[in-house]
């Protein structure tokens, strides 16, 4: 696990290409602490920070082919790099490290750009290829790892985080109204969008070639795809479920035993949930893999998950380390977070697990397995039993019975939005008229979302301009998503909104990385994704129980209450993370006066003053007041780096072409 940066361009090897290099990567040093690499030469310039966990003598980046004609540097991990290794060694290529980065420039020069397609892993890859003088950058299939690029001067400009790019080019570090209330409605950016206005992200599953003449061509190699609805019969898929669990079982346990690749310990986190618990449970029964376990508690007990985490350690044996987080701790880590985070967020929640990397690292590991994903994959969040829920429903409008079934939905909220009737039919019965739209799942989450709108300023609502969101979102799926299951529709749009562009970003890579830990995500092993693809919507999402298939693969190796038990998402305090005894911490109370939101001039003063005045008076129960507040916050912390980036003299290569260098 590691930080590049780099450029590629016409004169891009000047004398000074080793300050620029340096500038970038150094702000990068929390990704990878353990050294710097560089390498320069006529039309590119490669930099390196490496977090060591794999072939630490030898492994030093940037790495490159047996003619040194292939440079890479690489962020990430290639877990079958054993077998890819033992396969190029038999087809006469040749080593001179022992780390998974090597089998990326050898497998460059025997497959090309189709190189990806062999890669089992989570990783940001730029490759320089001297000869056709062409950049090379790709992503892992489900954005597991970041990449971002700018175009300035004729140049390409690359980085794992933003602020990379901020260090050389400051005026990336401006705020773009639409990526802004994109962010504040999906909770993400729709790539290859960004919130700044000149800078991109890489899609996963995708890779972008500049070619010497400075075109620039973005191909997808992989993406979450699903069968015809009427090819996902048990029939056709598996008469047997039982088959279809011991199946599931033995790509788990390949997907562990590969992601247990290190030469440094390895720890897990343990939320005490089915998804988390089944990692450690296969670690432990299939594996000679010692294993440390680590979670966070909460003084709140609507979001503490210790009695649970506890049982298991016990069940599983685990030394165990536990970090208690109050909301004072959330709400004075929260700048810190912004700052890795570099965009704005809806939640507190990212904060804790920052601060539990934290904890890890202060341990000594640099290495945690993680259960995200798995409710992606096999159908585990109450959004998609919500949806069944609501299609069921729509087929009779006016029962009265059928929305009763919403009762059983969100039972570990003590605001839940079922806990009336009444309430709960008029909010899920919104959106009822997109019943035939690929989206349909996901109005309620962004009605809820969209209420920080309402915060915005007349002058930054004129600038974006008639914006559909539904519309809008529409247009990033593919052709013929309408062909596929609705539970197959809801999984993908939920993967593409939630799981990419924040839970593996605000709450995994950058917060991990913000204390030098790598998150692996077994769950997220393409394998597991395609194979769990094809199966039935039944096999997911039987009746009201979510991820039967994973239960049933799990059976045996887990107590049965954790079996049994119902998802629980991972959740912190919002608001109240900023309040004590009525007063705002004191950055909260400077950010978010009249006289900084009008200067600033994304919301509107009075509609952020009445909003805080209710979260101060603690009267923000509802998701819609909370989200708005941590929006209209988080945004503002952006923003106040944002200026001070573009503070910054820009950098960049001058000078003649004449060295090269490592």
């Amino acid at each position: 696990m590691c930080g590049i940066a780099g450029f590629s361009g016409p004169g891009a090897m000047p004398d000074q290409a080793r300050p620029v290099l340096e500038r970038m990567i150094h702000t990068l040093a929390h990704r990878g602490p353990d050294g710097y690499g560089f390498h320069a030469e006529p039309g590119v310039g490669l930099a390196h920070a490496r977090l060591s966990i794999i072939d630490l003598a030898t492994g030093d980046q940037p790495i490159h082919n047996e003619r040194q004609t292939v440079w890479t540097v690489f962020n990430g991990e290639i877990f079958n790099y054993v077998e890819l290794r033992e396969a190029l060694e038999a087809a006469g290529h040749r080593f001179y490290t022992h780390s998974d980065t090597e089998v990326i420039v050898h497998l460059y020069d025997r497959y090309g750009d189709r190189f990806v397609d062999h890669l089992n892993g989570q990783f940001a890859i730029a490759l320089w290829d001297r000869e056709r003088q062409r950049l090379v950058l790709a992503r892992d299939r489900t954005g597991i790892r970041p990449l971002f690029h700018a175009r300035s001067a004729g140049r390409i400009w690359f980085a794992s985080e933003v602020k990379a790019l901020h260090a050389v080019l400051p005026e990336t570090a401006t705020l773009s109204p639409l990526g802004l209330v994109q962010a504040l409605t999906y909770w993400s950016i729709p790539d290859p969008d960004t919130v700044y206005e000149r800078v991109r992200s890489l899609p996963p599953g995708c890779l972008l070639s500049v070619e010497r003449d400075g075109r620039e061509n973005l191909t997808r190699f992989w993406d979450w795809t699903f069968p015809r609805a009427e090819e996902t019969s048990p029939a056709r898929v598996y008469r047997d479920v039982d088959q279809a669990a011991a199946d599931l079982r033995a790509l788990l346990v390949d997907a562990v035993r590969l992601q247990l690749r290190a030469d440094v310990p390895v720890g897990a986190y343990l939320s005490g949930g089915l998804d988390s618990s089944g990692i450690v449970a296969l670690i432990r029964g299939f594996t000679d893999t010692p294993v440390r376990t680590f979670s966070v508690a909460f003084e709140d007990d609507e979001f503490d998950e210790s009695v649970h985490q506890a049982a298991m350690v016990r069940h599983l044996g685990t030394d165990h380390t536990t970090l208690r987080c109050g909301r004072r701790d959330i709400g004075e880590a929260f700048p810190r977070l912004l700052r890795h985070v570099e965009t704005p967020i809806l939640r507190t929640a990212p904060a804790p697990l920052m601060l539990l990397a934290e904890s890890v690292h202060r341990h000594g590991y640099k290495v945690v397995l993680t259960g995200e994903g798995a409710d992606e994959v096999f159908g585990g969040y109450d959004l998609f039993k919500e949806a069944k829920v609501r299609r069921f429903w729509a087929r009779q409008p006016h029962s009265k019975v059928r929305p009763l079934l919403l009762g059983r939905l969100y039972g570990y909220l003590n605001n839940s939005p079922v806990s009336q009737s009444g309430f709960a039919q008029s909010f899920f019965g919104q959106g009822m008229e997109h019943l035939g739209r690929p989206i349909f799942a996901h109005v309620p989450r962004w009605s809820t979302s969209m209420r920080a709108m309402a915060m915005l300023s007349p002058e930054l609502r004129a600038s974006v301009g008639p914006w559909d969101p539904l519309s809008a979102y529409e247009q990033t799926l593919p052709a013929d998503i309408m062909d596929w299951s609705p539970l197959a529709r809801d999984q993908y749009v939920e993967a593409k909104s939630l799981l990419a562009g924040y839970l593996l970003s605000a709450q995994g890579d950058r917060v991990s990385m913000a204390h030098s830990v790598e998150g692996r995500y077994p769950y997220l092993d393409h394998r597991l994704i395609e194979f769990a693809s094809r199966l039935p919507p039944s096999f997911k999402v039987r009746g009201m129980t979510e991820k039967y298939l994973l239960r049933r693969a799990l059976a045996g190796l887990l107590p049965a209450d954790i079996l049994r038990r119902t998802k629980q998402p991972y959740r912190a305090p919002d608001s109240q993370s900023f309040f004590f005894d009525g007063k705002p911490l004191d950055y909260v109370a400077d950010l978010m006066s009249a006289d900084r939101i009008r200067a600033a001039g994304y919301f509107d003063p009075t509609a952020v003053g009445h909003l805080f005045e209710k979260c101060r008076h603690g009267g923000a129960t509802s998701f819609a007041d909370n989200q708005a507040f941590v929006g209209v916050l988080s945004t503002m912390l952006v923003h106040h780096e944002c200026a001070k980036w573009r503070s910054v003299p820009r950098a960049q290569p001058t000078g003649p072409d004449r060295y090269a260098y490592r």
